[in-house]
């Protein structure tokens, strides 16, 4: 069994000693803090949630995104710290540390993904697998080094902003507590493992590159997590949190965007919500003194979510013993009484929302942003890696678009073909929509700048 004392570890990654105590702000505000002011959390304003450099100044962005889901997952932390105090009798630990812990995680859950959402993450991949430049990059790998990018994912790349990245010259990136750092790590195992891991949601993905392997070891040694196998560990409790507060925001708020665009019609909305809120009946009396069709969704949208919270803080009270022995399975909304109303908002999205005509056309056009720019910053660090001085002029040239953190010192590029590659990875998955697309118009030819 995991030990809440262990697992609300205070100790920061890449430092020796802790920070003193301040009556002012704990270690895990901190956390939160030091997520809101990086430039890496900035960039979620121009990120795709759904609606791909949408013209609307309503549709959410990752960073309004991000910031409901810390909402909902504060709500669900405090609540739960609650309870597990009482139950445990534990001392010098308050419930709203368990708030701000799933707060910050929630708030960087997303902090690693690429341009264009998940349509993103598969043109990376594809990259690598379709273009002769990405297939001669991954014979000059060891399997596992390939798997990272066969299967680049976004939340690994997260733990690799916030433990490497960003703040590249402190031990540790932003020296976040571990237990925010194991919070944020919903699949806590690498890219490759050496035998098939256990069933469960746990191991769907993963959750940290090769390259960041130590790293994670080192928080989960100071958490207690257990080694499930080499390269993957017990998950922590509070991440099944997380996945339930991005869940709920992501399901409800994405047909409450596809109504505002006219996506999907109101009735159709109203139904999939109202069995959301535990009182349809009372919830039908309270739309007839609203005027607005926008201003009812709204309503049922927070009745919604209260209600939701509600149930995923028992359902995790109701597991804590199965959660603390690394033995639930599954994922806490699969487990609560409005679990098939909650599925009937999933498949919507699915079937309505994710694959609507300006969403598809937008996701489509950055399958060709992001494997052109890979090609171009691949093979121009690869040249330059292979023949120096005598690579070739749009070599020497492109090299001065890629910023000298991902170039290395005196924009020379690694000798190592895996660092190399993952750095440019790193550039491009950390662009923001629009400049990607900006770059990759100018790299083109498509749009020139003007002096």
């Amino acid at each position: 069994m995991m030990d809440w004392n262990c697992l609300l570890s205070r100790t920061r990654l890449g430092l020796a000693r802790p920070h003193p105590d301040s009556e002012a702000r704990t270690d895990f505000q901190r956390d939160f803090d030091r997520i809101v002011f990086s430039s890496a959390f900035r960039r979620l304003q121009d990120k795709t949630q759904v609606f791909p450099l949408s013209q609307s100044d309503y549709v959410r962005t990752r960073l309004t995104h991000s910031l409901e889901v810390s909402s909902v997952g504060r709500s669900l932390g405090t609540m739960v710290g609650d309870s597990v105090i009482k139950r445990h009798g534990l001392k010098s630990v308050y419930p709203q540390d368990f708030g701000a812990v799933v707060a910050a995680a929630c708030l960087a859950h997303d902090i690693g993904n690429p341009p264009f959402g998940h349509a993103g993450e598969d043109a990376i991949r594809l990259w690598f697998t379709a273009s002769a430049t990405g297939q001669a990059v991954l014979e000059s790998l060891t399997e596992s080094q390939r798997q990272d990018f066969l299967r680049f994912e976004g939340n690994a790349q997260g733990f690799r902003i916030i433990a490497r990245l960003q703040s590249p010259d402190n031990p540790g990136g932003m020296q976040l507590t571990c237990a925010t750092l194991g919070t944020f790590t919903k699949y806590p195992c690498a890219s490759s493992l050496p035998v098939e891991p256990p069933s469960g949601i746990a191991f769907k993905k993963f959750g940290f590159y090769q390259d960041d392997t130590d790293l994670f070891a080192q928080v989960a040694g100071q958490l207690g997590l257990e080694p499930v196998l080499p390269g993957a560990w017990s998950r922590h409790p509070l991440a099944y949190l997380v996945e339930a507060a991005d869940d709920i925001c992501y399901r409800i708020i994405d047909v409450e965007d596809a109504f505002r665009l006219q996506q999907m019609r109101f009735e159709d909305v109203r139904d999939l919500l109202l069995p959301l809120t535990g009182e349809a009946d009372r919830a039908r009396r309270k739309m007839e003194h609203i005027t607005r069709s926008k201003e009812k969704i709204e309503y049922l949208r927070a009745k919604a979510i209260g209600t939701i919270i509600d149930q995923v803080h028992q359902c995790f009270m109701r597991h804590e013993d199965a959660i603390l022995a690394d033995a639930f399975p599954g994922e806490l909304l699969d487990a609560i009484p409005a679990a098939e109303a909650m599925r009937a908002l999933k498949e919507c999205g699915e079937n309505q929302v994710y694959v609507s005509k300006p969403v598809v056309e937008v996701e489509a056009a950055g399958f060709e942003v992001l494997g052109g720019l890979l090609e171009a910053f691949v093979t121009t660090v690869n040249d330059l890696a292979m023949h120096g001085p005598q690579a070739s002029s749009r070599s020497r040239m492109l090299i001065y678009l890629i910023p000298e953190p991902f170039t290395g010192p005196g924009r020379r590029p690694s000798g190592d073909p895996y660092r190399r590659v993952l750095a440019i990875t790193d550039f491009v998955s950390g662009m923001t929509d629009s400049y990607a697309v900006t770059l990759f118009k100018k790299l083109t030819g498509i749009s020139l700048p003007t002096g």
